[in-house]
């Protein structure tokens, strides 16, 4: 009698169609958004079904950008990242948790920022797949999120004359994420 084997897929992000952000309040009344322009995966899925699969992300810190020179070099410094002891960002994956019959599902994982990892939950809305116009077989994904930046001691912030302070302590994380099918 043979048994049937699951057939392993590997899947790898497509940097040109993808984005990974993050928002934070700033002055309390409006949002700044930066993004890390270096970052990728290793996911491996049991034939195209991404909500059961491994995940391993990583992002350079080196590559953060906000679109301000003088906040990114702050961001960069000890008083946050501290790229120089801690150069990348990573999640793992342990597991998913079905929301929606719609396909979307919660990701529940590990962060590791600063040397520092926590257990997240991020929430994934599944686009579907598609082949592009050279034949390669495409997947897409939303995923979103929020930590509180103070778990992995990125604690700077100002007090304002008026009250409050300049940056939120909540981080929105928010990724469109294209994926191709290798081999």
């Amino acid at each position: 009698m043979e048994t049937a084997t699951a057939v392993r897929t590997k899947w790898t992000i497509d940097p040109a169609h993808s984005a990974i952000q993050f928002k934070v309040k700033h002055l309390m009344i409006t949002t700044v958004t930066g993004s890390f322009q270096k970052f990728g995966a290793d996911i491996e899925t049991t034939g195209d079904d991404l909500s059961k699969g491994k995940v391993e992300f990583w992002a350079e810190v080196a590559s953060v950008t906000t679109g301000n020179e003088q906040r990114d070099a702050h961001l960069k410094s000890p008083e946050f990242f501290d790229i120089a002891k801690h150069p990348k960002i990573t999640f793992v994956a342990k597991g998913t948790k079905e929301v929606d019959h719609d396909g979307s599902w919660d990701l529940v994982g590990d962060l590791t920022i600063n040397g520092l990892t926590k257990p997240i939950i991020l929430g994934v809305e599944w686009g579907g797949v598609m082949k592009d116009p050279w034949g390669n077989t495409k997947a897409g994904v939303t995923i979103s999120g929020k930590i509180n930046r103070k778990e992995w001691h990125l604690n700077w912030n100002a007090a304002l004359e008026s009250g409050g302070v300049l940056l939120s302590d909540d981080v929105r994380i928010s990724c469109e994420v294209q994926l191709t099918k290798q081999g």
